[in-house]
């Protein structure tokens, strides 16, 4: 796979590094000289010029790029970015990097961008992830499908608890895709028994609050509050 990476600060270069030790061929771009670290990521291509150009585009051969990865500081430049890699180059996947989470909104299929990331979010989840037990956090949207992934860490008490996957009367819209116990992922089959402290990661195709409401309902802490 061909990845192109606009933006060689510390994000771009990590996830160079990353893609590089999975066997895929990587280009950095970068504006500025001082960005241009190359010894950092020698197994890299590295070109010094303004992603936000066609002709430097050109010059990358984003018509033979995999995924573009639009990781620079700026969110203005990450959309301009983005339009260009789908719209000119036909590139067939788009991920870009949202610095403020004010922006998010406009990261979307109409300027290119097949998957966001938003630093900010993705650590607000985690902390909340972290302190929260029996309580559903959303951990990441996929914006072409608009489908969510949540998780929770089931509470001893929780209503699950003790009972076969294949007992459980999931709501429509929802999908267990994982059970994490411990540091062991597990892929859930129906005759697996849900355990206290099992985080549990389900996809659901809908937001609407009450679909929401109804999975709390379901693997929520069922200790009465004092």
């Amino acid at each position: 796979m061909r990845v192109v990476i606009a933006g060689a600060g510390s994000v771009g270069r990590s996830i160079a590094r990353e893609l590089l030790g999975h066997g895929h061929e990587v280009m950095l771009i970068d504006k500025e000289p001082s960005a241009m670290r190359v010894s950092s990521v020698s197994e890299a291509e590295w070109l010094l010029a303004d992603a936000c150009e066609i002709t430097s585009l050109n010059q990358a051969r984003l018509e033979e790029c995999d995924v573009v990865v639009a990781a620079t500081g700026d969110d203005k430049a990450n959309l301009v970015l983005s339009l260009l890699a789908k719209t000119e180059f036909a590139v067939p996947r788009v991920v870009a990097r949202v610095n403020n989470p004010k922006n998010e909104w406009m990261f979307d299929d109409a300027w290119g961008v097949d998957v966001l990331v938003s630093t900010p979010r993705i650590m607000t989840s985690l902390v909340e992830e972290a302190v929260s037990v029996g309580d559903l956090v959303r951990i990441f949207t996929f914006h072409q499908s608009g489908a969510s992934m949540y998780e929770i860490t089931l509470a001893d008490s929780a209503p699950v608890v003790g009972r076969r996957v294949s007992e459980i009367l999931w709501p429509t819209h929802t999908v267990l895709a994982a059970i994490i116990r411990g540091d062991r992922p597990i892929p859930p089959s129906p005759d697996d028994t849900l355990e206290g402290g099992d985080e549990l990661l389900l996809i659901m195709s809908s937001e609407d609050a009450a679909d929401l409401a109804e999975v709390q309902q379901l693997l929520e802490d069922s200790r009465p509050t004092t």
